[in-house]
């Protein structure tokens, strides 16, 4: 008896094992089958059920250049679709073609969207970077007559210059002198983010001060942009009851929302405040004031528009403000630091530039004027070509509203999601050539002159009616720190740092940018 139970026991061991065997075997036929259908097709593997959410897991910690290659091999488009009980679907494109028919042409077809608009309408309300159709409309039109504004243009260049020479290059000095390295990346989002926040708004939320304090409302901003990450990457019946419920990432979401916009609501109560007191803001130069004072005739008119209305406003510029120009510096930075042939090109101009004044002035005496930035026609061109390959903003998104076909023959569905990769873009050498990956900013000069190439092809600004309001703002502040950093410093990355993009809204560097300064030696003829 004994005998026969292990032989039977044995046996179905025997047997068992062989049954799955043969289930390993014809799994692997199975994802070799759809695998070989996805490359086949040229585009990532979409798997059952899940869709293509297991191939951007696989991929999260290379994100940008999985796509950029899934894109290069299947000649700039590929379709795409999420988990089956989320229903999404659509494309991801490159070509620039469809980029300035969605941007362009047919921008009435691909808004936002409600996809997009959902996941963000917590932190951004109805702002101007979450809005869609007359709403949008009517915000830009008010915001754009007020920042092209000479007023507006002259205040936020005092601003960035009192900010830099008060603050960013006493705490770089007080850095050299202690020997240390230090996180660039880090540095510089405290500075935009004062520089937006002072300049918008007329409030210094005081990030970059010498002993580099913990602010409570910058650090929430942060979080808030991080986790509404998080919604796009989980589907909807996961994140939509965790928000009802508050439990997980959304309790901590909510919460990082509630200090970004007591601030905020705090910053507009006050200057409405002061506004009643004084029954006017023509004293006052920043954009949130303006806005404000566009609703009297100087006689204490009743306000028009709601609390709501202007909280939006301050948290949609400060996610504009802040991010952007920080982290394309960091990549510039890096980027000059392992080109020094560019960086000594970029000194000679400044050098040639100072040299034109006409009376001397020690290091710490040299302020540049708007003139001088705007004859940096070399830094211009670095910073671009360092935005070409590091793009701020490296993915953005459209929805279909409509059902249409793009230029390359790509059929979009009413609610299809289209998304254009503009990190791919500046890596495709059908768009840039044979040299694409390399940092070149002589390709954006001809003859001496800045070359601005066709925005469809360079979206980092976005392009078409979107085209970003805060381009020639964010220019000026890109040249003025760079240049004032480069005059004064050698910024030396620290040996065998992994410069790798962090999956998120914004092109962080995931570990940051640690660096050491080595302080330059600067003739006073010269200035």
């Amino acid at each position: 008896m004994a005998k026969n139970l292990l032989f039977s026991a044995t046996q179905w061991m025997h047997i068992h094992s062989s049954l799955w065997d043969v289930f390993l075997a014809l799994w692997g036929l199975f994802v070799f089958r759809c695998i070989g259908e996805r490359l086949t097709n040229k585009g990532p593997m979409l798997w059952p059920v899940l869709g293509i959410l297991p191939t951007m897991f696989l991929n999260i910690n290379d994100m940008y250049n999985f796509v950029t290659r899934a894109l290069s091999r299947a000649g700039g488009t590929f379709h795409h679709k999420g988990v089956w009980m989320g229903g999404a679907y659509g494309i991801a494109t490159a070509d620039p073609s469809n980029v300035a028919y969605m941007l362009k042409t047919n921008f009435k077809n691909f808004p936002k969207g409600k996809y997009f608009r959902d996941r963000f309408r917590d932190l951004l309300g109805d702002g101007i970077f979450n809005a869609d159709d007359e709403l949008w409309r009517e915000q830009r039109q008010v915001v754009k007559a007020e920042m092209h504004s000479s007023r507006f243009i002259e205040h936020s260049l005092q601003t960035m210059q009192d900010l830099l020479h008060q603050k960013l290059l006493k705490l770089t000095e007080k850095l050299v002198k202690s020997g240390d390295s230090f996180d660039l990346q880090e540095m510089l989002l405290r500075f935009t983010f004062d520089n937006i926040c002072t300049a918008a708004f007329g409030v210094d939320p005081g990030c970059l001060a010498l002993d580099f304090p913990e602010v409570p409302f910058a650090r929430a901003f942060e979080k808030a942009t991080e986790l509404t990450l998080f919604r796009f990457l989980i589907p909807p019946f996961i994140w939509k009851p965790m928000k009802f419920f508050g439990i997980g990432y959304e309790k901590a979401l909510k919460e990082a929302i509630g200090i970004v916009h007591d601030f905020a609501e705090k910053t507009v109560k006050s200057r409405r405040d002061e506004a009643w007191r004084h029954g006017s803001l023509r004293h006052q130069s920043d954009l949130l004031s303006r806005l404000i004072e566009i609703e009297y005739t100087g006689q204490g008119k009743k306000l028009q528009f709601p609390d709501k209305y202007f909280r939006d406003l301050c948290v949609n510029f400060i996610l504009a403000g802040r991010d952007t120009t920080s982290v394309a510096l960091a990549w510039f930075f890096w980027l000059v630091n392992s080109n020094p042939e560019v960086e000594n090109k970029i000194l000679c101009e400044i050098n040639d530039i100072l040299s034109l004044r006409d009376e001397t002035r020690t290091e710490n005496e040299i302020i540049f004027t708007m003139e001088e930035l705007n004859k940096m026609v070399y830094l211009h061109a670095a910073l671009s070509e360092s935005l070409r390959l590091y793009p701020s903003v490296p993915i953005e998104m459209k929805e279909v509203a409509e059902d249409d076909v793009l230029p390359d023959g790509s059929i979009v569905k009413k609610g299809a999601r289209v998304f254009y990769c503009i990190f791919a873009m500046g890596r495709m050498d059908s768009i840039w050539g044979e040299n694409c990956l390399e940092f070149k900013p002589e390709r954006w000069i001809r003859d001496g002159k800045f070359v601005t190439e066709n925005q469809f092809k360079y979206a980092v600004f976005n392009a078409g009616p979107r085209l970003c309001l805060g381009k020639k703002f964010a220019y000026t502040q890109m040249k003025m720190v760079a240049a004032s950093v480069l005059l004064r410093y050698s910024v030396n990355v620290v040996e065998g740092h992994d410069a790798s993009p962090k999956m998120t809204t914004t092109l962080f560097m995931k570990n940051g940018l640690p660096v050491t300064l080595t302080p330059r030696v600067v003739n006073p003829n010269l200035a």
